[in-house]
């Protein structure tokens, strides 16, 4: 018999023990409506228990704490995430600045010391380019028309050297001829 009730107070332990700390999770406004729905009327007042009240003040003041350290460690996590996103946003515009450089950098080209964008550097380099080609073309049909008035006159030279060597020959031969017709005259006047 001993050993039933034995068993029977730890089977009803075991039951009642969970659902009493089941009732201890009880939120602040379940303490509220406990302490004023069970309190004793007198006349318009109503009468709570000290240890009802004491209860309540206990976990209202728990209940306080905790959420100070919630905010405390909230506040924390703010100060924490803001120091953060400031350091990212320090590193976003460094970085931004690094971007901005560099993309300068690749759409220009440094010359003699300035950075020049790309684009006015091909068009000025193609507008020299181009004028070097039409000075080379200018020179070239200068040299080429110089090169036909200096044939020309070369061709003329050697004519009229050719003519002044027949003219030469010619006046050379009339003069031998008027020598040997001198000499025969003097012989001539000679013997005469």
């Amino acid at each position: 018999m001993k050993l039933k009730i034995l068993l029977l107070t730890v089977c009803f332990a075991l039951y009642v023990l969970p659902a009493i700390a089941q009732q201890k999770t009880t939120t602040l406004e379940e303490l509220f409506v406990d302490v004023i729905d069970k309190s004793n009327r007198y006349e318009e007042y109503k009468v709570v228990k000290i240890y009802k009240l004491n209860n309540l003040k206990k976990n209202v003041e728990d209940s306080i704490a905790s959420i100070k350290k919630d905010l405390e460690n909230a506040q924390g996590t703010i100060a924490l995430q803001k120091s953060k996103i400031d350091t990212l946003t320090q590193s976003m515009s460094s970085l931004q600045t690094e971007l901005n450089t560099s993309i300068e950098n690749q759409d220009g080209i440094n010359l003699f010391g300035a950075l020049i964008n790309k684009t006015i550097y091909k068009i000025t380099m193609w507008g020299i380019i181009g004028l070097l080609v039409l000075v080379v073309l200018y020179l070239l049909f200068k040299f080429k028309n110089s090169n036909v008035i200096t044939k020309a006159a070369k061709l003329k030279l050697t004519e009229t050297d050719e003519e002044f060597e027949t003219h030469r020959q010619q006046a050379l031969e009339r003069e031998q001829q008027l020598r040997r017709k001198l000499q025969d005259e003097i012989i001539k006047n000679k013997n005469a």
